[in-house]
C-alpha cells in the first residue's frame, strides 16, 4: 500500500514537472532567446479583410485586426534596431473604423514606411497604403476602389408571402432603421445615404492628404472603381511598379540601408488558442440556423 502511494506521488511529480516545463519554462526560453525579432526592417503583413476585432482560427477567412497592426507599428517604432517598416498588403478592405485606425498609426510613425501592394490593396486596404511614405504595386495589382458600401438583406416581401407580420414596437422613430423585416422609407434611405457620404468624404480627404493630391482630383476618381497598378501609377495613387526587390532597392537608395535584415511582425496563434478556435467554429456552425443568419444580416456595418 505504501509502495503504491509512493508510485502515485512519483507519477504526479513527473506530470507536474512536464506541465511546468511545457507551459512556463519553454515559453520563457522561447521569448528570451527568440531570434525572430532581430533585424533592421520590420515587415508587417496585412492580409485579408480589415476589422476591429481578431478573426477566429479556421473561420474560413483570415481577418486583419486593426489593434494587432497598430501594436506592431508601435512596437517597430520603439525598437531601436528597426530602421524602416514595410507593409505587405493583400486586402480588399473592410471596416471603415479599422482602416482609419491603421492609417492613423502609419501617419504617426516617424520611421519610413513603405507599402507593397501585392494582389489587392483596395478600398480600406488602399486607405492604409495611402498613409505610407512610398507605395509600390504590381502592374496588375487591384488598387483604389475609393468608396463605401453598406448593405443588408430585406425580406419583407417573403414575410408577406407567408402571411407573417412584422409587429413594430420601438422607442425612437429610427430605432429599427435598416431592419430586414420592412422596406426602407424615403427618409430612412436619405439618412443612411448621408452617413455613407460622410464616410466617403473622410476617405477622400485622407487619401488626398496622405498622397499630397488635390481633394477635387481625388473626388473625381473616387467612384468606387478599382484600378490596376499601371493605372494607379498614372493617377498618382502609387509611386512605382514592382515587387519586394523594388521596395528593398528604394530603402537602400533613399535611407542608406546597405544591408537589409527583415523581421516579420505577425500575430502568433498559440496551441490552446488554436484548439479554442476550432471548438468555437465547430459550435457556431452546428448552431447556426435561420435566426442567427437573420441577426447577422441585420447588422448595418459600413465597409470601405
Amino acid at each position: 500500500m505504501r509502495e503504491k502511494r509512493t508510485s502515485t506521488k512519483r507519477i504526479l511529480l513527473i506530470i507536474g514537472g512536464v506541465l511546468v516545463f511545457t507551459f512556463v519554462i519553454l515559453p520563457l526560453f522561447l521569448i528570451l532567446f527568440d531570434g525572430s525579432k532581430i533585424g533592421n526592417v520590420a515587415i508587417i503583413p496585412i492580409e485579408g479583410p480589415i476589422m476591429v476585432g481578431s478573426g477566429q482560427v479556421f473561420s474560413g477567412e483570415a481577418v486583419v485586426s486593426s489593434g494587432d497592426i497598430t501594436n506592431f507599428i508601435q512596437e517597430a517604432e520603439q525598437n531601436p534596431q528597426i530602421k524602416a517598416i514595410i507593409l505587405v498588403i493583400n486586402s480588399p478592405g473592410g471596416s471603415a473604423v479599422a482602416s482609419d485606425e491603421i492609417a492613423a498609426a502609419v501617419v504617426k510613425a516617424e520611421k519610413p514606411v513603405v507599402a507593397l501592394i501585392r494582389e489587392v490593396g483596395a478600398s480600406g486596404g488602399y486607405w492604409v497604403a495611402s498613409a505610407a511614405d512610398y507605395i509600390v504595386a504590381n502592374r496588375m495589382s487591384i488598387t483604389g476602389s475609393i468608396g463605401v458600401i453598406s448593405s443588408y438583406l430585406e425580406f419583407s416581401g417573403l414575410l408577406n408571402d407567408y402571411n407573417v407580420t412584422y409587429q413594430r414596437m420601438i422607442a425612437g422613430k429610427y430605432k429599427d432603421l435598416g431592419t430586414p423585416f420592412k422596406g426602407l422609407a424615403a427618409d430612412e434611405r436619405t439618412i443612411l445615404q448621408e452617413k455613407l457620404n460622410t464616410i466617403h468624404d473622410f476617405f477622400i480627404q485622407g487619401v488626398a492628404e496622405n498622397r499630397g493630391l488635390d481633394v477635387n482630383a481625388v473626388r473625381k476618381i473616387a467612384t468606387g472603381e478599382f484600378y490596376l497598378g499601371i493605372e494607379a501609377l498614372k493617377l498618382g495613387l502609387v509611386d512605382e511598379l514592382g515587387d519586394m526587390a523594388t521596395v528593398e532597392q528604394y530603402l537602400r537608395t533613399n535611407y542608406n540601408l546597405d544591408s537589409l535584415e527583415p523581421v516579420v511582425y505577425q500575430r502568433e496563434i498559440g496551441f490552446l488558442e488554436l484548439l479554442a478556435g476550432v471548438a468555437a467554429d465547430f459550435s457556431f456552425d452546428l448552431g447556426r440556423g435561420f435566426a442567427s443568419w437573420t441577426l447577422q444580416e441585420n447588422k448595418m456595418i459600413l465597409m470601405t
